[in-house]
């Protein structure tokens, strides 16, 4: 049984404003209608033979996994939850333990949920190639044709030939500075390490237990303690805990001495800034990609995002991204756009939120956006989907005013339950315990107004969540 293994673990901070912590890159419709993560599951579907996906993520994008996911209709996935990140080798291990609970012969197909991938064609090709070297053993892994001296990306320089389509991998090279990146290009020998790989779900067990004994003892002891919760695996914070951070490629690819590499054209990119997605897109005849409602006028070779409130003009620019949302607007040079997670990080020093929210927020129930805020009051446009219900709550610290704009809202109030219409309201004082749930036929949304002396979100008391969060 092939089984894809889709981590979607990154936090995408080069692509802020737009990826955030709360919301990374691989949940977002980047390029086209689906999310990076959709189509890398709708890519990896594709495959003959291939069977529901293991998904690695962080507890807090699990439900935007499971959404998208169904989605596309995929309700049989197994979606493994990480309590903390330990990067890709363990990662990619808690995804093979969870496989072989289906097939003890699994064949894994791991990917990155945040690349993308422009010739499918050429991939499934790859992986087709790919198949028997992982049957007979081999830990294969997938490297991108350069067609650029790139400095960003780690190489992997081939050695013997392993048939006409693969090869013996000979090392492993980290990011080059431009001047050997121009030798790996023209000397021929080497492709972009891509971080896709294909091998048996039990050889790359055998291999972390020989290499890497004291992450595989980790990983299989904080396994052993996973429990089942709605869609979703959980593996115990504390024994994760223990494990050691380190890619697969540290970990087991590098040191293996059964490591192949299957070269591939398939118009890839990992998506990692501005300028990688420009070059990745569609641009208009002034080499401009222009997305939302953008006016350009005599300006060429950029990448200007407009949020769906406002429109964005420029004018006589050129060579700059520019991506406006809600709160927070980005202006760059595109030969700086790497640059843009030093943004990030001056915002987590400073404590501020545009590093981790949106000012729309999305929850299993449905979505908030905070429209207006000051001293003491809050105002936010709710949306709880048909058929879903906020968890039975209080707060110490503020009061709130439901105003149904539209739907029919069932509201519980302390000891009352009773039903809210269009232009209808309630008040709910401070400490009373209340529920809001949409047993409608149409989205339920309402305009909460909120006072009080704090109003974080962790003023939320839950008494009762169908979600099971804490």
């Amino acid at each position: 049984m092939l089984i894809p293994v889709i981590l979607s673990g990154g936090s995408g901070t080069r692509l802020w404003p737009l990826s955030r912590k709360n919301l990374p890159k691989q949940f977002l419709p980047l390029a086209g209608e689906l999310t990076l993560f959709q189509q890398t599951v709708v890519r990896a579907r594709a495959l003959p033979d291939s069977a529901s996906p293991v998904v690695v993520c962080s507890e807090e994008h699990r439900f935007l996994v499971a959404e998208q996911l169904q989605a596309l209709g995929i309700t049989d996935a197994s979606i493994v939850l990480e309590p903390v990140p330990r990067n890709t080798g363990p990662a990619i291990a808690l995804a093979a333990l969870q496989a072989l609970q289906r097939d003890p012969e699994a064949t894994l197909l791991v990917l990155p949920a945040d690349h993308l991938i422009g010739d499918a064609g050429n991939f499934t090709d790859a992986v087709h190639k790919a198949l028997p070297l992982a049957a007979e053993g081999w830990l294969v892994t997938f490297g991108i044709r350069p067609d650029a001296p790139e400095t960003g990306f780690g190489y992997i320089r081939r050695g013997d030939a392993l048939g006409s389509d693969a090869f013996r991998v000979e090392a492993f090279v980290e990011k080059p500075d431009r001047a050997t990146a121009e030798g790996y290009l023209a000397g021929g020998g080497y492709d972009w390490n891509s971080g896709m790989f294909l091998f048996q779900a039990r050889r790359l067990l055998d291999e972390l237990a020989q290499l890497a004994p004291a992450m595989h003892a980790a990983v299989a002891d904080a396994y052993q303690s996973a429990k089942t919760d709605l869609d979703f695996v959980r593996i115990d914070q504390d024994a994760f805990a223990q494990v050691e951070a380190d890619s697969i490629d540290y970990a087991v690819m590098e040191k293996t001495a059964r490591a192949a590499v299957v070269p591939v054209h398939c118009g890839w990119s990992d998506i990692g800034s501005w300028d990688a997605l420009w070059a990745a897109s569609e641009r208009d005849a002034a080499d401009n990609r222009l997305e939302g409602d953008v006016l350009a006028l005599d300006s060429h070779h950029c990448y200007v995002r407009a949020s769906d409130r406002r429109m964005v003009a420029v004018l006589g620019v050129d060579d700059l991204v520019i991506v406006d949302t809600a709160d927070a607007l980005l202006v760059t040079r595109r030969d700086r756009a790497q640059d843009v997670k030093q943004i990030v990080e001056q915002l987590k020093t400073g404590e501020r939120p545009e590093h981790r929210l949106h000012r729309k927020v999305y929850r299993p129930w449905g979505s908030y956006d905070s429209i207006d805020m000051g001293e003491r009051f809050q105002v936010k446009r709710i949306v709880v989907k048909v058929g879903a219900a906020l968890s039975l709550q209080k707060h110490h610290h503020r009061a709130e005013h439901w105003i149904v704009v539209s739907g029919t809202a069932e509201v519980t109030r302390d000891q009352e339950v009773f039903m809210l219409s269009e232009n209808e309201s309630t008040y709910l004082p401070l400490g009373s315990v209340h529920r809001l749930r949409n047993l409608g036929k149409v989205p339920l949304e309402l305009i909460e107004v909120q006072s009080g002396s704090y109003l974080g979100e962790d003023d939320i008391v839950r008494l009762e969540d169908v979600y099971g969060r804490a």
